[in-house]
């Protein structure tokens, strides 16, 4: 445990301010009770720990067991496929485990590494772990709030709560009020006492939120553990059934037992799980290619699935930063304003008619005179200006510059001689100078407009016309700032003239320009799009109806409103949830989950970390958001652009159908074998295929064209189509019949072409596997993703190369000897091959009808 120690010269505390603090004993006391000022971790789990969690998987359980079965029976192919196999997907699993950890530690960054108290009467630098409730905390302008602290003194405090609260703009806070660990303070001092540390302070139970959080299985998991037990009992069942079969018709007891298991493992897909960590690896590299990290391979899928997608405002759907967007000059004219961030380029555009001359210039002068902040330029490609001081004030200096008022020329016109700081008490702040150039004097106001107002000569005859003009401003989601200003020209202090109303401007943080369309693209491919943000409901409802969020029949949901109760049925016509607390978005997630959706959340700050872990997809903004949201994410957006939300759920949706495909091929093709080897004795083929052909034909078709499917495009129509319900299972909306047919179909012309042999006294097994082999390669080929001709493609040289194989298990020497197979004549390999594409002509009609549908 850290010991208090100073790490600067104590320093006297003047008189006159709070009292002088705890003293060195009391706080060595409590943080002995209470412990060190850090974050919550979470419990170790040891390495042997995480990989066992991952065996318990059903796939990978199954999967050990067929890899036992190969070993014994000699398939030393099949068996070195599935042990990479269980290794690559423990491994993923195992990485997985880790982020949770490795968000809670990147919450360190956050925390302020020292702290200034107040102790035994001196000022003292301790270790921020040190810090105690009781302690006087000394704020000043960029230091990070090292715990919950009382405001006992406040100076012009504004603090920066984005990454906690989601507020796109500082929060002036005055003496009373409550500051929380792991915010800012941008500008003027305070002095605090401590309320509440570590585990107990807001940054702490964020922390808690992240650490309790479970991971939750995505919906391609669940399907996936669904299927493995199905086919367990399959695979059982088909097991007893050809070993009871094989006993009555008198066949040994071992020869059967060793069908029965090669007939097994030909029905178990067991390319499925590499099928799966191929297809979302590429997925992974595409999505990379398009500035999109991957942290959860599995979210690639999960993106494909989501009927959801809750989404921060600040920062993800906005710029983050404060822009001036309207204008409105005495005696009534308005004015539009173009350009993003703080860059000083863009145009202040007439909306109508143009105010009288110099009534915009003066008011452009004016917020560039009231005001301490500075535009910084950028200092490398890439960078955006950036804003010094206070972020609404540097909006005010972009906008002067814009339209012509350069702040530096401004300054040098009209230099400052006294000032009025802001206080949040009073609501305004004021300035006065005097011109470079003669006896002109000038007295600047700016502040909110119903204060401003108050201030004005109370015969201004625009009064009215600028409280409706606020109104109206304020209904569009802009946070309204009023100037008014008094000139004196005859050596009178222009602190003793009237003020007179020069305008109002409408500053907010605006919608990125790409936010529209993605939101219209997720809408078009069924996935609602909800806003959950701390912001005011005036501002979310405004950005919301901007971006098309909205609709008629759609409602807002307050953070109060969401604390006392709301049904949740009603939560399907919510699209808008307003003064959210960090916890309130975890508790939003869940609440539609609990509903059957599968959410995707975006987010940047601290206080997005606990629900993007929380949902079955966190999306991250990868260059202006918190390390914090990165580490608790599953994607993170490393150029911040949202359209790669939209391409990502493009990847997820092609990952899904192509793993359908496989699963159509896979086990359609081992239905196939079952239906041949249970058969055949009956309609007098004897033991149509043995243990060997079984396992070669197994190890062709659920080889390399298995694994090739994962590297399949995307259809056309896969973003024109609802998502998936997270219930349905991976064999649902018609999938097990069609495998049912083709198996069935594939089973029947197999057994078909060995009567053929029979009668046309050829090798009635090597007829039958030639023609099984080759009807599922053409089953595959006829699942191939609808393309430009001649277009080369990994399923298409996997197929041809297990052809090829396929036809040199009948034809070379070697590989007869080990198969038991003969060489066929020319009319038998014809038949053979004419009834193995019967098959794919049928499922190849049957997808062309299903696409145009």
């Amino acid at each position: 445990m850290s010991s208090t120690s100073a790490t600067t010269t104590p320093t006297p505390e003047p008189a006159g301010r709070p009292p002088g603090g705890l003293t060195s004993t009391e706080a060595a006391r409590r943080l002995a009770d209470v412990g060190p000022n850090s974050l919550p971790r979470p419990r170790r789990v040891t390495p042997a720990g995480r990989v066992l969690a991952q065996l318990r998987d059903p796939m990978i359980l199954l999967l050990l067991a067929a890899g036992v079965v190969t070993v014994l029976v000699g398939d030393a192919a099949d068996a070195a496929v599935i042990a990479l196999v269980v290794v690559v997907n423990t491994a993923v699993g195992v990485t997985q485990d880790l982020r949770a950890d490795q968000a809670i530690a990147e919450l360190d960054q956050l925390t302020a590494p020292v702290a200034e108290v107040v102790r035994d009467g001196l000022r003292l630098e301790v270790p921020a772990a040190d810090v105690v409730p009781g302690d006087v905390v000394r704020l000043d302008a960029g230091a990070i709030v090292p715990a919950d602290l009382r405001l006992v003194e406040a100076a012009t405090l504004s603090i920066d709560e984005s990454a906690m609260t989601g507020e796109s703009q500082p929060v002036d806070r005055s003496v009373g009020e409550e500051v929380l660990a792991g915010t800012v303070a941008t500008r003027g001092r305070a002095v605090g006492e401590v309320l509440r540390t570590g585990a107990d302070s807001g940054l702490g139970r964020i922390a808690g939120l992240i650490g309790t959080a479970r991971v939750r299985e995505t919906p391609l998991q669940r399907r996936l553990r669904r299927l493995s037990r199905d086919l367990v009992l399959a695979v059982l069942v088909i097991g007893v059934v050809v070993v009871v079969l094989g006993l009555v018709r008198g066949e040994p007891l071992v020869q059967t037992s060793i069908l029965a298991v090669s007939l097994a493992v030909a029905a178990v897909p067991e390319s499925l799980p590499a099928v799966v960590t191929i297809s979302l690896a590429l997925g992974a590299h595409r999505m990379a290619q398009r500035h999109a990290l991957v942290r959860h391979l599995p979210a690639v899928e999960t993106l494909g699935s989501v009927t959801v997608l809750a989404s921060d405002k600040t920062g993800t759907l906005t710029e983050g930063r404060m822009v001036a967007g309207a204008v409105w000059v005495a005696p009534g004219h308005r004015y539009d304003v173009s350009g993003t961030g703080y860059a000083p380029h863009g145009e202040v555009v007439p909306d109508g008619v143009a105010g009288p001359d110099g009534s915009l210039d003066r008011l452009l002068r004016d917020a560039a005179l009231c005001n301490d902040a500075r535009l910084v330029e950028p200092t490398a490609d890439g960078e955006a200006w950036g804003a010094a001081g206070d972020t609404l004030e540097a909006a005010l200096l972009a906008l002067a510059a814009k339209g012509g008022a350069r702040p530096d020329e401004v300054h040098r016109a009209w230099p400052r001689e006294g000032e009025v700081p802001f206080e949040a008490e009073r609501g305004w702040m004021a300035t006065t100078h005097r011109a470079a150039s003669g006896d002109q004097a000038l007295r600047v106001c700016k502040g909110a407009p119903e204060v401003v107002l108050d201030l004005v000569a109370p015969a201004e005859p625009l009064r009215g016309t600028a409280a409706a003009e606020t109104t109206r401003l304020a209904a569009q989601g802009f946070r309204v700032i009023a100037v008014a200003d008094a000139a004196s020209y005859d050596g009178t202090p222009p602190d003793d003239l009237p003020l007179e109303l020069v305008g109002l401007v409408g500053i907010a943080d605006p919608p990125r320009e790409v936010s529209r369309d993605v939101i219209a693209d997720c809408q078009a491919a069924g996935i609602a799009v909800v806003l959950v943000t701390g912001d005011h409901p005036v501002t979310a409802d405004a950005i919301a109806d901007r971006l098309g969020i909205t609709e008629e029949e759609s409602t807002t949901v307050t953070g109060p409103e969401l604390a006392a109760g709301v049904d949740p049925d009603s939560l399907a016509e919510t699209r808008v949830y307003a003064r959210i607390r960090p916890e309130q978005k975890v508790q939003i997630v869940q609440a539609l989950q609990e509903r059957g959706d599968v959410v995707a959340m975006t987010g940047d700050g601290v206080n997005d970390a606990p629900a993007l872990r929380n949902a079955d997809i966190g999306v991250a903004m990868g260059k202006g958001g918190t390390e914090v949201a990165r580490q608790a994410a599953d994607l993170v957006l490393a150029d911040d652009d949202l359209r790669t939300v939209v391409v990502a759920v493009e990847e997820g949706r092609r990952i899904y159908s192509n793993i359908r495909n496989f699963l159509r091929y896979a086990v359609s093709g081992g239905l196939a074998e079952v239906v041949v080897v249970v058969l055949g004795p009956l309609v007098a083929l004897g033991v149509p295929l043995l243990p060997a052909q079984i396992l070669w034909i197994n190890m062709l078709t659920h080889g390399l064209p298995g694994v090739a499917f994962g590297a399949e495009p995307a259809q056309h129509s896969a973003m024109q189509r609802p998502p998936r319900s997270p219930n349905e299972s991976v064999l649902g909306a018609g999938l097990a019949v069609q495998i049912g047919w083709v198996g069935a179909t594939i089973g029947a012309l197999s057994l078909l072409a060995g009567v053929a042999a029979d009668v046309g006294g050829w090798d009635i097994q090597t007829t039958i596997f030639l023609t099984l082999g080759a009807a599922q390669l053409a089953v595959a080929m006829a699942l191939r993703a609808p393309g430009p001709f001649g277009e080369k493609r990994p399923l298409d040289l996997a197929v041809a190369g297990a052809a090829a194989l396929q036809v040199a298990g009948v034809y070379l020497p070697p590989l007869q000897s080990l198969l038991g197979t003969q060489n066929l004549p020319l009319p038998a390999a014809l038949t053979a091959a004419g009834l193995a594409l019967v098959p794919g002509v049928a499922v190849w009609l049957r997808m062309r009808v299903e696409r145009r549908a």
